[in-house]
């Protein structure tokens, strides 16, 4: 059986001793996630800009960031099904980890993902 931490590509993303340890964990677990959920974040997201707002795709460069930036900010809805799409794809032992600090954990993910969102949906 395939582990999920098979199912995602190695960054190869080199530490320092200054690195804490919520900066390991971004960068040995948010990351890897958050680039094997890409599709499915753009899809999520490119669907409910389309509901939202039915001329998302006329707005400017900078109106999109704005309302990419605000719909993961303020909708609390849209912001906990990317939480859970990420959670999901934990193993027990990250889970642990992020419990230990799950508000840090979250506004790392949503502020990851909102950069992700802005660069390849502009």
């Amino acid at each position: 059986m395939t582990d999920k931490i098979d199912l995602r590509e190695s960054l190869n993303i080199l530490n320092s001793e200054a690195t804490t340890p919520e900066e390991v964990f971004q960068s040995q677990t948010l990351r890897p996630v958050l680039k094997l959920q890409n599709e499915l974040y753009l899809s999520l997201f490119t669907n409910y800009a389309a509901r939202q707002n039915a001329d998302f795709n006329s707005l400017s460069e900078g109106k999109k960031n704005i309302f990419i930036e605000q719909s993961l900010q303020k909708d609390s809805v849209l912001k906990n099904i990317f939480i859970g799409m990420t959670i999901g794809m934990f193993t027990l032992q990250e889970l642990e980890v992020y419990h230990s600090d799950s508000k840090v954990f979250n506004k790392r993910i949503i502020t990851m993902l909102i950069e992700r969102l802005k660069s390849q949906i502009t």
